[in-house]
């Protein structure tokens, strides 16, 4: 049930690096949410064509969904963890990297032909 999704304007051919990138922010996100990792689902969009603040520099976009409640402690420990592990893999500043955090009702979020609530 918790989703990250990460798009960024960096170009990546290195596959391997990129698993390793999902597989830690999977682990990461399982850690922060306290959700079973079975649940945890990542996404990488390279490449794609984006500006921030006028410019075309690297500049990367997260979309963090759960089911329930997110806290103020637990956004600001995840925007720092993941914000960190973007810049260490792509190479994007801390300061070009928006993260969206969304809290989603059970019965909003569906799965094996059902849903959550």
């Amino acid at each position: 049930m918790p989703l990250i999704k990460v798009q960024t304007s960096v170009a990546t051919t290195d596959r391997a690096s990129i698993d390793t990138l999902l597989k830690s922010l999977s682990a990461s996100l399982a850690k922060h949410t306290g959700k079973p990792e079975s649940y945890v689902m990542t996404a990488f969009e390279p490449d794609v064509p984006m500006t921030f603040g006028g410019t075309t520099d690297p500049v990367c976009y997260i979309e963090i969904k759960s089911i329930g409640s997110m806290s103020s402690a637990q956004t600001k420990a995840m925007s720092q963890d993941f914000s960190e592990q973007i810049q260490t893999a792509l190479g994007v500043p801390l300061n070009r990297i928006y993260i969206e955090f969304s809290d989603a009702k059970g019965y909003m979020w569906g799965w094996n032909g059902s849903t959550f609530g």
